[in-house]
């Protein structure tokens, strides 16, 4: 990694405060935080896994998830009671009459 000098961190952190603004900045270094947490113990949890089964042990298998009972959504047209057609009367066009 290059060396960085004391005027160019603070280019830096200028630059950043002005990208991204100043109550951005606790949120993201928030989620980089969390991110990082979770990485580790999965890459923690993966070496268990590797030395547990290299020593001839039984790996624990990840619980599985629960089935859930598939659901009947009630049909809304057949609950309904179906409309009657409305009737419409025929009228002769106005303005012309058969003699």
């Amino acid at each position: 990694m290059a060396n960085l000098r004391g005027w160019e961190i603070i280019a830096l952190v200028v630059i950043v405060l002005l990208l991204f603004g100043s109550k951005k900045l606790p949120d993201a270094a928030r989620g980089i935080g969390r991110s990082l947490r979770i990485f580790k113990a999965e890459t923690k949890g993966l070496m268990d896994e590797d030395k547990a089964g290299a020593s001839g042990q039984e790996v624990a298998a990840s619980p599985e998830t629960p089935e859930i009972p598939p659901t009947t959504a009630k049909d809304p047209v057949a609950s309904a009671p179906p409309a009657e057609p409305v009737e419409q009367q025929q009228q002769p066009p106005s303005g012309r009459t058969n003699a």
